[in-house]
C-alpha cells in the first residue's frame, strides 16, 4: 500500500538543505548588517550604497530631482526593495545607537551639501558622503558612483555636487528629549512639596534674544539642533533637571528673538538655576546622557545654600564629547528671577538677552 511521505517541518527541511548545500547559512539566517553599529558607521554605509545607486541614470534622476526641493526621507526614495530594506535596518540601528525607543518613523535623510549645488547636480553625477561625527574633521570621505572613495576638504565646500546622508535630528531631538525627561523623572525624588499646586503665579526667565558665535557645525553638517539642560534644586531639596528644546536656533552668527521661557522658578527651591546649552549632532545617545546626568546630579544633597550644578553636568558628559565630538555649546550660571539684560556664556560662544517674566494664574 502506498504510504505518503512524512510531513516535514520548515526547520527540518532547512537543515536538510544546509546539509546538501542548497541553502547557505547566510541565506538561511541573514545577519543584520548594522547590528551594534555606531551612527557614523550606519550613515557611512548608506552613503556608499546610495552612491552606487546613482550609477543608474534612472535612479540618479529620481534622487537629484527629489533633493532639489530640499532634504528627503531616505525611506521615501523609490530605489527598489533591497535599498528600502537596508534603510529600514539602518533606521533601527540608529534608534538603538541613540538610545531611542523603536518606532516606524524614519530618522534618516539625504540632502544636497549646499543649495548652490542644485543646478550642478542635474548635469553631474553627485558624490555621496555622510555627515561626520567629528565636528572638527579636516577631511570628509565621500563615494562616487563606482563605490570609490573621494576625500573632500572638511573646511572648504567642494566644487563637485555632494549629497549628504545624515540623521534627521529635527525628528530625533523631540524623541530624545522625551527619553531624557522620562529617565530623569524616574530618578528624581518625589515629595508632597514637589507636587504642590500653584495658586498665585510665578516668575520665569524669558529669552528675548540669543546668538551663537559657533554652533559647532561645519559645512557638511547643515543646521544645528539645540537644546538646553536647565538645572537647580527642586522644592524637595533635590537637584532638578528640565530640558528645553530651542528648534529655531540653527545657525551661528544669527540673532534670534524667540521670547521663550527658559527657567520656571515655580519648580525651584532657590532663586537660582543654571543652563547648559547642547547640540545634537546626530550621534547623541540620549539614554546614556540622561543616565550620566542622573548619576552626577541626583546624588547631590541640599546643603542649605545654592550650589551651581553646571560643573557636575559637564563632568558627566562622555570624554569623547570634549575631543572629536563637541556637543557642548555654552553654559550660563546662576540665572535668577531678577536676571535681565545681556548674559554672555561661560565658554564665550554665545549670549542671551533675558528678562524676568511673571506667569500669572488663570
Amino acid at each position: 500500500m502506498y504510504q505518503p511521505p512524512a510531513r516535514r517541518t520548515l526547520p527540518v527541511l532547512l537543515a536538510a538543505a544546509l546539509t546538501v548545500g542548497l541553502v547557505t547559512p547566510a541565506q538561511a539566517a541573514p545577519a543584520d548588517p548594522f547590528a551594534g553599529a555606531s551612527v557614523a558607521t550606519v550613515t557611512d554605509t548608506l552613503a556608499h550604497r546610495l552612491a552606487t545607486e546613482l550609477g543608474k541614470p534612472a535612479a540618479r534622476s529620481r534622487v537629484t530631482s527629489a533633493v532639489a526641493a530640499g532634504s528627503v526621507d531616505l525611506a521615501a526614495l523609490p530605489l527598489g526593495t533591497r535599498f528600502a530594506a537596508d534603510v529600514a535596518a539602518a533606521n533601527h540601528a540608529v534608534r538603538v545607537a541613540k538610545g531611542l525607543p523603536d518606532g516606524a518613523e524614519s530618522l534618516l535623510r539625504v540632502r544636497l551639501g549646499d543649495v548652490s549645488m542644485r543646478a550642478q547636480a542635474k548635469h553631474e553625477v553627485p558624490l555621496v558622503a555622510s555627515a561626520p561625527s567629528d565636528d572638527e574633521a579636516t577631511a570628509v570621505t565621500a563615494y562616487d558612483a563606482a563605490g570609490g572613495r573621494v576625500i573632500l576638504d572638511g573646511d572648504q565646500m567642494p566644487q563637485r555636487p555632494v549629497l549628504v546622508v545624515e540623521v534627521d535630528t529635527a525628528r530625533a531631538l523631540p524623541l530624545g528629549i522625551e527619553v531624557l525627561r522620562q529617565t530623569l523623572a524616574s530618578h528624581q525624588a518625589k515629595s508632597a512639596l514637589a507636587g504642590a499646586a500653584l495658586t498665585g503665579g510665578y516668575w520665569a526667565t524669558k529669552v528675548d534674544a540669543v546668538r551663537l558665535s559657533d554652533d559647532k557645525e561645519p559645512w557638511i553638517k547643515g543646521d544645528a539642533e539645540i537644546y538646553t539642560v536647565v538645572s537647580g534644586f527642586g522644592l524637595d531639596g533635590h537637584p532638578k533637571v528640565d530640558i528645553v528644546q530651542m528648534p529655531y536656533l540653527n545657525k551661528d552668527g544669527t540673532t534670534y528673538y524667540p521670547n521663550q521661557l527658559l527657567v520656571h522658578f515655580s519648580a525651584y527651591k532657590y532663586n537660582l538655576a543654571d543652563a547648559v546649552m547642547m547640540e545634537d549632532d546626530g550621534d547623541t545617545n540620549y539614554l546614556q546622557l540622561a543616565q550620566a546626568i542622573a548619576a552626577a546630579l541626583l546624588t547631590i544633597a541640599d546643603a542649605g545654600v545654592y550650589i551651581p550644578l553646571v560643573s557636575a553636568i559637564l563632568d558627566a558628559m562622555p570624554s569623547s564629547w570634549w575631543t572629536d565630538d563637541p556637543d557642548y555649546v555654552d553654559s550660563w550660571y546662576t540665572l535668577a528671577t531678577t536676571s535681565s539684560g545681556r548674559l554672555n556664556g561661560a565658554a564665550a560662544n554665545g549670549w542671551m538677552d533675558v528678562s524676568p517674566y511673571w506667569v500669572a494664574p488663570l
